[in-house]
């Protein structure tokens, strides 16, 4: 009994440092989009895009709204998006995307994060290369066909679609289109009234690895420890 409760506190605990995470980094979005372009969703994509990020989340709307008010603030940090390249073990190509109101102490930690997981933080252009930076929508598939959808969407920048699982096998529609048509899609699908579960940019890799399950999950510890900074926002590799 004792260890069962255990194992349910730590699980507890867990789920929630994973939404305090995502709620911190959806704040830093939506600071970073207010700061630059004002406090209206309708003329800020960017805006809407961390909104939506923020529902997909569960982020309660009065603390998306409290998040926007604090950004309009003078005494507000100043966050800006640093992005860093690096590798990991057996070749992996990383990128680490951050939102930071002190870059000297960002980098400082990245660097220490590469060199514990066995990996080499790179410069500016050593992976970026291997990536492709797109906009990533994932839709609920609740009464949509999928070829209909397709042959809508193109006219607004897709450029490629598929239905699959998320983490927790539920179905989900992926749709993907180049970084300078995300406003253009976003604002289709918007008017479509389609369920958005997430909208980001995102850096996709043209060529991936193969690592056995054991290398994979070497680089993936690595991705963990990045992942728990708070300063960084997200984390792509090229792993197949």
């Amino acid at each position: 009994m004792g260890r069962a409760f255990e194992n349910r506190k730590a699980s507890m605990f867990a789920r929630s440092d994973r939404m305090a995470k995502a709620f911190s980094r959806v704040s830093k979005d939506i600071t970073i989009a207010v700061k630059a372009s004002g406090p209206s969703p309708e003329n800020n994509q960017a805006l809407r895009r961390a909104i939506a990020n923020g529902r997909a989340a569960n982020m309660p709307r009065d603390r998306i709204e409290y998040a926007i008010k604090k950004a309009l603030g003078a005494d507000t940090a100043d966050y800006h998006e640093v992005i860093y390249e690096g590798y990991g073990l057996h070749g992996a190509a990383l990128m680490v995307v951050t939102a930071t109101d002190n870059q000297t102490r960002t980098v400082a930690n990245v660097r220490m994060h590469f060199n514990k997981g066995g990996g080499n933080l790179g410069a500016s252009g050593s992976v970026s290369f291997m990536f492709s930076r797109r906009g990533v929508f994932t839709l609920k598939p609740d009464g949509l066909d999928l070829e209909e959808l397709e042959l809508e969407l193109i006219d607004h920048g897709l450029e490629d679609l598929e239905q699959t699982t998320d983490e927790n096998d539920e179905a989900i529609i992926v749709a993907r289109c180049a970084f300078n048509d995300f406003g253009s899609l976003q604002a289709h699908l918007e008017e479509r009234g389609l369920a958005i579960i997430s909208a980001e940019s995102a850096f996709v890799p043209e060529t991936e690895v193969e690592l056995s399950d054991d290398q994979a999950n070497e680089v993936l510890a690595l991705i963990d420890r990045l992942e728990q900074d708070d300063d960084v926002q997200n984390v792509y590799h090229n792993i197949s």
